[in-house]
């Protein structure tokens, strides 16, 4: 095993230069943007769903992603990075398609499954993106950041357990 030494100043200055330093920040833009898309989201998805269990989900879940909106936030600072925010499409198609199942499942037995389905697939979005913005963060010795991230990538992995909880123990078989 070797001992990881901290890098100089001028092996810190390249890496806050280098091209995987300038994608991990893109990468924070697009993540924090997927946040900020979420919070307006959930709400909604609490109001449609008619399992209490699944309604408290989506309720613990929006306080969780309001705290990683903070999160992303205090890496861009630490970083001494402006924070800053670019649309991510992907998870702005999957509330779209979330939404026509919302739509289309109104009043079906079937639409708390839908609404899980649609939330595990952000979930699954989220796990990817904070799992690859914690590999790089850790490549480029922001360790601070991967911290952060590690703690929300942890978050996003147990909500998408409380999901395959709540439909394997009551919704999928009231969809039946």
């Amino acid at each position: 095993m070797t001992n990881k030494t901290p890098p100089t100043e001028d092996q810190d200055s390249e890496m806050m230069d280098s091209e995987l330093h300038k994608l991990f920040l893109d990468e924070l833009a697009d993540i924090l943007s997927a946040e900020q898309q979420l919070t307006k989201a959930l709400p909604k998805m609490a109001k449609a769903a008619t399992s209490e269990e699944l309604k408290a989900a989506f309720d613990s879940h929006l306080a969780e992603t309001e705290y990683h909106i903070t999160r992303i936030e205090e890496v861009f600072t630490s970083l001494d990075e402006p924070v800053r925010s670019k649309e991510c499409k992907a998870m702005k198609g999957l509330l779209e398609e979330g939404k026509e199942m919302m739509e289309e499942l109104k009043g079906s037995t079937a639409l708390d499954a839908a609404l899980i389905a649609a939330a595990q697939k952000v979930e699954h979005y989220e796990i990817a993106s904070y799992g690859t913005v914690c590999a790089w963060a850790a490549r480029l010795g922001h360790d601070e950041a991967v911290e952060l991230l590690t703690a929300t990538l942890d978050e996003e992995k147990a909500a998408d357990e409380t999901l395959t909880e709540i439909a394997e123990n009551s919704v999928n078989e009231a969809a039946e």
